[in-house]
């Protein structure tokens, strides 16, 4: 178990309030709205949940599992590895331009916590997933408990998206963020037992929905 510092550093990771952009983002969510019938409390719910297990459980989070202890050992041919990964992988100019303007602005943050990250990251233009996972090697915590942070992080700005975009009540809200938190920790566990070759990031219909989304008319979001 994580002591009470690298708890409550894991926590200030996942929260949404961290300046990196993550709100202004629904990940397909407000596209899927129009075009792909999210139109009630259900249906949010389980297209997020399906998002969670089919695309970012088997993308991103599996990632992060691999470039926390990555970070730890001082691995920079593997960090870099695993981020050309993520930047070669996103599917729309919309999921780039995320991963790389929240890495950014990540990298941004971690500076004033840091002092080595600006060195660190002077030839490494991270992706979010790779800057998080470095944050996350900061701290005392596991991989495993890191990883669980990096996926109630991302429900919470899921979940956020679909209230505004659905609409929904908070009400809905919670409920959708608690069935997700009961099924992130079997994702995580699926995530960190991947290996590089079974790792993915091939989601067709949120592809397809994230490209239409940039020229959706009356957008509340970014992608």
């Amino acid at each position: 178990m994580p002591d009470a510092r690298s708890l409550l550093q894991l926590i200030w990771l996942a929260s949404p309030a961290l300046p990196v952009g993550g709100f202004s983002y629904s990940e397909g969510v407000e596209a899927a709205v129009e075009w792909a019938g999210i139109d009630s409390e259900a249906k949010a719910i389980e297209w997020l949940s399906d998002q969670l297990h089919l695309s970012f459980a088997r993308g991103d989070l599996a990632l992060v599992a691999q470039a926390i202890p990555a970070w730890r050992a001082g691995d920079a041919a593997r960090i870099r590895e695993l981020n050309t990964w993520v930047m070669t992988t996103r599917e729309s100019a919309e999921f780039f331009l995320q991963t790389e303007q929240m890495g950014r602005s990540f990298v941004e943050w971690l500076k004033l916590h840091h002092g080595d990250t600006a060195a660190i990251f002077a030839d490494l233009p991270a992706s979010y997933p790779i800057a998080f996972a470095f944050a996350a090697s900061r701290t005392g915590a596991s991989a495993h408990d890191g990883c669980l942070a990096f996926a109630f992080g991302w429900a919470e700005n899921m979940v956020a998206a679909a209230v505004k975009a659905v609409p929904l009540g908070q009400s809905a809200g919670q409920r959708i963020l608690a069935r997700l938190a009961n099924e992130i920790p079997a994702a995580v566990e699926r995530a960190t037992r991947l290996c590089d070759d079974e790792r993915q990031a091939f989601a067709p219909l949120l592809a397809v929905l994230s490209a239409r989304h940039e020229t959706q008319y009356s957008r509340l979001f970014r992608s």
